[in-house]
């Protein structure tokens, strides 16, 4: 089966983990893809949709169309698979407001797809109000990239460890009080800052590690404490918790907000904390910091939850999924 896989932008984060991670995985269960980039300029994207019917079908990754480009990417496709990640029918600037036009393009393009694919049981409520055909499927990691090894630091520091992008760094500076509190109380305390940007923090020593995939794992694996804040709006609430995941996978014991998947990701008192108050993440974390054998026994208990997100499972569904879709009769085109 030959499949035409369709990104606004192949480099980012959510293609390259629910996407081009797998591809390898669905070339050897028989899916043979073909990955394009959507052109900027209409005729150009009009085009490639055109190449549409030489596939048994196309993958949209996340990208929202307008009337004209649900038209003729419908019109010469056999069948749609639609995949997302995000609460991308909110606007993450005002997720309270229906008036945005994200939910119209949201809604446009969910009820063309033959299949849905969401990243978790949130999102994929919100498309079963356009279409009928919604399958959940989390974001998964190579957990292998993150057996390093025990990494002990010779200078006897104990890192917390954040990891975003920078248009997420203002969660992490919503928590400023409580790391500038532990700061004043432990001057071996770090905050590691994996990032294209970064903060600064007065009571704190700062770590500001450039965001690198191939320096990723590293920088966690060495570090000590997981920490994953979020407000709670409808936007938030549709994170799929992939940072989460990578905490975990490099056996860091997490503390987070209970949003959205963070609250079924992190087990409370078990693989880590989940806190609402300034005053939680202080006390938590702090806790963490005085007993390292419950940090241990917490990044054990999470590298064992991320182990059943690895590729090698998560893959294997992705290529199930788009095989059934693929090989169910073709019905007529909505």
């Amino acid at each position: 089966m030959k499949l035409l896989i369709l990104t606004n932008n192949p480099s980012r984060p959510s293609f390259r983990q629910r996407i081009e991670i797998h591809l390898e995985t669905m070339r050897n269960n028989g899916v043979y893809c073909q990955v394009a980039k959507l052109p900027s300029s209409e005729p150009a994207r009009r085009s490639l949709f055109k190449r549409a019917a030489n596939f048994d079908g196309v993958f949209l990754q996340k990208k929202c169309l307008n009337f004209f480009d649900a038209f003729y990417l419908r019109k010469y496709s056999k069948k749609i698979i639609y995949d997302f990640d995000d609460a991308i029918m909110y606007s993450p600037k005002r997720p309270s407001s229906d008036r945005s036009s994200h939910l119209r393009l949201f809604r446009r393009t969910a009820k063309l797809s033959d299949m849905i694919i969401a990243g978790n049981f949130y999102l994929a409520e919100h498309a079963k109000r356009f279409n009928d055909n919604v399958q959940l499927l989390p974001t998964g990691l190579d957990t292998k990239e993150y057996e390093l090894g025990p990494c002990v630091s010779d200078d006897e520091k104990i890192r917390l460890v954040w990891i975003g992008s920078k248009t997420t760094l203002r969660y992490l500076k919503e928590i400023k009080p409580a790391l500038e509190e532990i700061g004043s109380h432990f001057s071996n305390v770090v905050l590691r800052i994996i990032c294209d940007e970064f903060i600064e923090l007065e009571k704190m020593e700062v770590e500001k590690c450039r965001w690198f995939l191939e320096k990723q794992a590293a920088d966690l694996t060495s570090g000590d404490i997981g920490l994953a804040p979020l407000p709670d709006n409808r936007f938030t609430r549709g994170k799929c918790g992939f940072k989460i995941l990578q905490y975990q996978a490099a056996g860091l014991p997490v503390v987070a907000s209970p949003i959205g998947t963070n609250s079924i990701y992190v087990r409370d008192n078990i693989t880590g904390f989940l806190v609402t108050e300034v005053q939680e993440w202080t006390d938590r974390i702090t806790q963490l910091i005085e007993d390292g054998q419950l940090r241990k026994k917490m990044g054990r208990q999470g590298r064992a939850h991320a182990e059943r997100f690895d590729v090698s499972v998560i893959g294997k569904q992705l290529a199930e999924l788009i095989t059934k879709c693929l090989q169910e009769p073709v019905l007529s085109k909505q």
